[in-house]
Formats: C-alpha cells, structure tokens, sequence
C-alpha cells in the first residue's frame, strides 16, 4: 500500500505562507528564569518543507526553545514569528488557533495512562467534538501510518516504551498539521528501537513534507535523518548515495543558551569550533 493512501487528512483552513516565507522565524530572542539568559539572542528559521534539528547536550536551552515556538513561553526580548504572525506578545486566546496547526511529540511520549490509545490520539478531535465515526476513521489511519493500527482499544500501561512513542507521533499528526515539534523523540529508547522512531520521522518528512524542529543529543538520530530517505515503494527507510544527504534537513546547535551553529551536515563535520568537535566525536 502507498504510504500517500494511508493517512489522508483535510488540511487547515488558514494554509502556510506558500511564497516561501518562514513557518517560523526567530529574531534576537532572550529568555531568562530568575538568573542568567537561557536562550541569548536566538535567531533562526523553518522554511516550508524544511527540517531543522537542535542538537546539544543536556541543559542547553532546547526544549525551552521549542516551548517559545507555540507560545507555551514567552521571550523577555525578541521577535518569534510562527505561520507570519508575531506571537510573542499575541493574547492566549489566538495564541490557542495558532497551536492547533502544529503537531508536538513531547520528550517520553507524555500520553494519558487513564484513556485507551483510540482517546489519546483523538484528544483534541474529542475536544472539537468531532463525531465518533469520523474520530474512530482519523485515528485508524493515523495508527496505521506509525504500523500500530492493533493498539487502538489498549490502555498506554500495555505498551513498550517505543510503541507508547509511536502513538505520540500519531497523535501529533492527527491534523496534518503545518508544523512539527519533536522533543527529543528517542529520549530513553534502545538503539533499535530509536532507529524504529527515526525511520518514522524520515516517513513523515518525505511522504508529506511537513516542516519539523526536532531537538536531540543522539548525534546518530541525526545522521541518520540526514543520510536516509524513505522508499514509498519498497515501504522503508533506505540509506542515500555515499556521499548525499536531504537537502532539506539542516542543523542548529545550541551552547550555553548561545546558538553556535546554523547549517548543513558538511558544513557541521568541518566546523572547528572546538564545543562542536567535543559533541561530534
């Protein structure tokens, strides 16, 4: 089956800037928690069919960055565009619209252990009050496209971790939505298992384009992003061209709240800041 027919979506009713204007866009953004700058003069873009991934260890300011995306943080100085509106001092409620068009797949999956896997990836469909029939055809294909259409009647308790991740992922994607934010989706997972989440995320990115941000310290997630391409027909992941990587999944990388890199694989191998080398090796 074509992984094109198994999770069709209506799209939104406000679409992405298609002139190739950013889906988001930061400039000069600070924050700071009663100390110093977590994030100091960030700037940075998603451009439409891109792929963005953060990289740094630990305590580094990634996943505060990716809650100033939506809004769930707002910067002490700076401009953060998302879909061309400036949301930095934008009130809760249209704040709560923009939100609905980005897809997040928190860091360990963050599912509901009370509700079945069919109600955790319907949350917000459930929260539309969108009829049950329709629910029950949105989630299926959604299941089907992360392969775990057999869990939708089972509670997250009965779940390995990497399947508990998948169902995140399908959640995220629910609404086709015009932008994904992954916070360090392989976060505790084996090796294996990790490589299952990545190749879904390859599946996404090349099967619908959608423009991500996906922070991490696994340096092999990475790579593997970027030296992979998803094979409808064979229905894989497989490696690119010795010497290829996807022109569209580009790296960022965060020092001490400081972004110290902004750039392609080739570009990142042959960088001699001394923090990037310690990183890569």
């Amino acid at each position: 089956m074509n992984p094109r027919d198994t999770f069709a979506q209506p799209g939104h009713d406000n679409p992405p800037p298609s002139d190739g204007s950013p889906v988001v866009a930061f400039r000069n953004v600070s924050i700071a928690f009663d100390g110093p700058p977590v994030l100091d003069d960030i700037s940075f873009s998603v451009a439409p069919g891109e792929t963005r991934i953060l990289l740094g260890p630990a305590g580094v300011g990634k996943s505060v960055l990716l809650k100033l995306v939506n809004g769930l943080l707002r910067p002490d100085e700076g401009s953060i565009e998302l879909f061309g509106q400036e949301i930095a001092g934008m009130p809760e409620e249209q704040l709560f619209a923009l939100r609905t068009r980005t897809g997040m797949v928190f860091q360990e999956g963050a599912l509901f252990d009370s509700l079945t896997v069919r109600d955790n990836v319907a949350f917000q469909l459930i929260q539309e009050r969108v009829p049950d029939d329709a629910i029950d055809l949105r989630v299926r294909d959604a299941l089907r496209f992360v392969e775990l259409g057999e869990t939708f009647d089972l509670y997250p308790a009965s779940l390995s971790g990497g399947m508990r991740r998948r169902v995140a992922i399908a959640r995220a994607l629910i609404h086709q939505p015009e932008l994904l934010l992954y916070d360090s989706p392989t976060g505790g997972l084996d090796p294996l298992t990790s490589t299952t989440i990545i190749e879904l995320i390859v599946k996404e990115r090349d099967v619908y384009q959608t423009p991500s941000l996906l922070v991490t310290h696994r340096i092999q997630d990475a790579l593997i992003l970027c030296n992979h391409r998803f094979d409808v027909e064979q229905g894989r992941m497989v490696p690119l061209p010795k010497g290829q990587t996807d022109p569209g999944t580009t790296f960022l990388m965060l020092e001490e709240g400081r972004l110290i890199f902004d750039g392609s694989l080739h570009e990142l191998v042959k960088s001699q800041n001394p923090f990037v080398r310690e990183f890569l090796e």
